[in-house]
């Protein structure tokens, strides 16, 4: 409630010693690869206990937080909505930290806005050249959902891929299914007070 930073603060007994990712949640994630890359970044973080941020190229950079970088993928430059961009990449809600950024999150003092602002915590892990940025490819989707039009666009987005291969985007039980988190018999337990649904009928369809 008093700005992104504070989630750090408050969930710090729930991470306890380990490392933490921070995703915002009005934001979707969609691509292939993606797996692949978030594994890399909890490695990354585990190995160096750099910060590790997104980039995501987009035509009009002067409406995001704009981020610039090295050859190496190393963090120069961090600007809100900056005039002049220094790139297209803007910088997408998802963040991979090592546990120092709770104490990190502590010292930022309130913005402007009276926020605890999660670029302060970038800008301390840039100070001390410990901030990556993880590039988000052409022909991956990125969809802020924050405003009503973004949101319909989001929907748009998701009804379109589903209907064209017949898959649910982020299935929880699809997911833990072919995991082998869940078994079969699970599967139609869970699709069983929704067999009315096309929900309900797609987890039946897994196991068939």
């Amino acid at each position: 409630p008093d700005g992104l930073a504070q989630a750090l603060i408050l969930g710090e007994e729930f991470i306890a010693d380990d490392d933490i990712c921070l995703v915002l949640g009005d934001n979707i994630f969609y691509g292939d690869g993606f797996i692949e890359s978030l594994k890399t970044s909890v490695q990354l973080v585990k190995k160096t206990q750099q910060a590790i941020i997104f980039g995501y190229k987009v035509s009009a950079p002067q409406d995001y937080g704009v981020v610039e970088f090295d050859q190496f993928n190393n963090v120069v430059s961090i600007e809100e909505k900056p005039t002049n961009p220094k790139s297209k990449y803007a910088v997408v809600g998802l963040y991979f930290y090592p546990n120092s950024a709770i104490n990190i999150a502590k010292s930022v003092q309130p913005s402007a806005r009276g926020e605890l602002e999660i670029t302060s915590v970038n800008s301390a892990f840039l100070e001390s050249d410990n901030l990556k940025v993880e590039l988000l490819g052409r022909g991956f989707a990125w969809l802020d959902t924050g405003t009503h039009d973004n949101l319909i666009e989001a929907g748009q987005f998701v009804q379109t891929i589903e209907r064209r291969q017949g898959h649910k985007i982020a299935c929880l039980e699809e997911i833990a299914y072919r995991n082998k988190w869940i078994s079969a018999r699970d599967v139609l337990e869970l699709a069983g007070p929704l067999a009315k649904s096309g929900y309900g009928n797609y987890l039946l369809e897994l196991i068939e």
